[in-house]
């Protein structure tokens, strides 16, 4: 445990509310110096607003704050790293227009005589980039680094404040295996230098792998601390979701029909050379690969986002001629992207328009929207993903994630696609959510959807797919049959 040491921080009654919830209740937390902290717990759980309160960003309703004993008032963010506080978000804070070197540094440039030096900026840019292992020219501009070099960035920027505090905000979302290995032994380095970590993350195989001590959150209150050599998986779990929940990828088997989506010979400029595959009526199809192998770009040239070069597309047996996405929805197909953010919701807008966006046909007359008829769809989808939101009249940016993310899915299912898109769809999402989206993914196959799946999780692509794609650098590499599928067989076509 940490019996001779202070406390970093402590965390003493801390309460929060926003209008119509109540997101943080009397909590408390202690993190050691030299310890990794994992604070698990489900989406909406009040992990983020907590760690918010400390980086600054939300002002504490009740509770104290102490820092080496010490009681600190956190004003805002600049207050919190000149207290040795560092947080990277889930939600990546770059800026993509400028270079890594100036990302890195960013309204603390390194200065002589007055101007920045920029020779020497490069220089300590590069060094922290070699830390979190990327061999990038710190010139470059951070638009054309991929999710997951910009997440090493984000933590490149953490490392540069010498923090004696860093908070990781489900860090390793947007990264591949091999890119998690190196992100752990960063935090076991910064652990035996002294830092304290608080990571926060839904994959319980990390949480172990790294966390000395695990926090658990329920409904805006601190349930109880564990040490994590002493306790299993199952019962972190239980203590999250106050249920067990187990067999988390499940599929139900779906009666499979004839072939609804067929690709052949899709290629785009420079990268997407000759995809051919198919998705038949109840299947799920899972599309397994590295960050980069160019997975999302086949489906969002499929969804007519992007331009194909060449290539044929056929729906039920008909070729169709998809251009754009209106084409791809008046062919029956849903698409929910990996990007919520950037490339599916609208966040000032609430939970009402943001689900019934894409079937305002359902919910419009004569080009006006029927209240009724909108409210009643939206509620019976906001229930069926059970979205934590205190009303549909609730700002999705005032939503968790993983509640966004769920919005996401309803707006696309209340459409009933006869093909169903879903790229990366538990990204972000905690284990009992996960459950219940799989559980949804079921049923829409046992209704005959086709479905196409993009995942990062290999577990997620052999417990949820019927038949699984591969891809390597912008080629399909094969196609795998569920009963052979398993994790060494997808890794081997990955990386070859």
């Amino acid at each position: 445990m940490s019996e001779g040491r202070e406390p970093l921080l402590v965390m003493r009654g801390i309460s929060k509310s926003f209008p119509g919830v109540r997101a943080l209740n009397d909590v408390s937390l202690s993190v050691y110096p030299g310890r990794v902290l994992a604070l698990v717990g489900e989406n909406g759980a009040g992990k983020s607003t907590l760690m918010k309160i400390l980086s600054g960003i939300y002002k504490r309703d009740a509770g104290e704050i102490t820092i080496k004993g010490k009681p600190v008032q956190i004003d805002g963010p600049l207050a919190s790293r000149s207290l040795g506080i560092s947080i990277i978000y889930q939600e990546l804070s770059v800026l993509n227009n400028v270079d890594i070197a100036e990302n890195i540094f960013v309204g603390r440039e390194l200065r002589r005589g007055g101007l920045v030096d920029h020779k020497r900026q490069h220089e300590r840019a590069s060094e922290l980039l070699q830390r979190v292992g990327l061999t990038l020219d710190t010139r470059t501009k951070v638009k054309f680094l991929s999710t997951a070099q910009k997440q090493m960035v984000e933590v490149a920027k953490a490392l540069s404040y010498n923090s004696e505090l860093i908070i990781m905000d489900e860090p390793t979302s947007s990264l591949t295996d091999t890119e998690t290995a190196m992100l752990m032994g960063i935090i076991r380095r910064l652990r035996d230098e002294g830092v304290a970590i608080v990571f926060i993350s839904h994959r319980m195989n990390e949480v172990f792998e790294i966390s000395d001590e695990i926090a658990v959150m329920r409904d805006g209150e601190m349930m109880e601390k564990m040490v994590t050599a002493e306790v299993t998986e199952q019962q972190v779990i239980a203590a999250m979701v106050g249920r067990d929940v187990k067999n988390l990828f499940v599929k139900d088997e779906a009666p499979i029909g004839d072939v609804v989506l067929e690709v052949k010979g899709l290629s785009t400029k420079n990268f997407l050379k000759d995809i051919s595959f198919n998705v038949r009526a109840g299947e799920i199809v899972g599309f397994a690969g590295l960050v980069g192998a160019g997975r999302s770009e086949v489906m969002r040239a499929v969804f007519g986002i992007d331009r194909r070069e060449s290539g044929e597309i056929f729906v039920r047996g008909r070729r169709a001629d998809i251009r754009n996405t209106v084409d791809a929805r008046r062919c029956g197909m849903g698409f929910v992207p990996e990007d919520r953010k950037e490339q599916a919701l609208i966040l000032k807008m609430t939970v009402r328009r943001n689900v019934s966006l894409a079937a305002l046909s359902k919910v419009a007359k004569r080009w006006m929207i029927k209240p009724k008829a909108e409210k009643a769809l939206v509620d019976e989808y906001v229930e069926k993903l059970r979205v934590k939101t205190p009303s549909i009249e609730q700002k999705v940016l005032n939503l968790s994630g993983g509640n966004q993310q769920k919005v996401v899915i309803a707006k696309w299912m209340a459409t009933n696609p006869s093909i169903l898109i879903l790229d990366e769809p538990t990204r972000g999402i905690d284990v009992g959510a996960k459950k219940e989206i799989h559980a949804l993914m079921s049923e829409m196959a046992r209704q005959g959807v086709a479905i196409a799946m993009i995942s990062s999780e290999l577990p997620e692509i052999l417990g949820m797919s019927d038949r699984i794609y591969v891809m390597h650098e912008g080629r399909l590499k094969g196609e795998v049959d569920r009963k052979d599928a398993n994790q060494e067989i997808l890794m081997k076509m990955a990386i070859s």
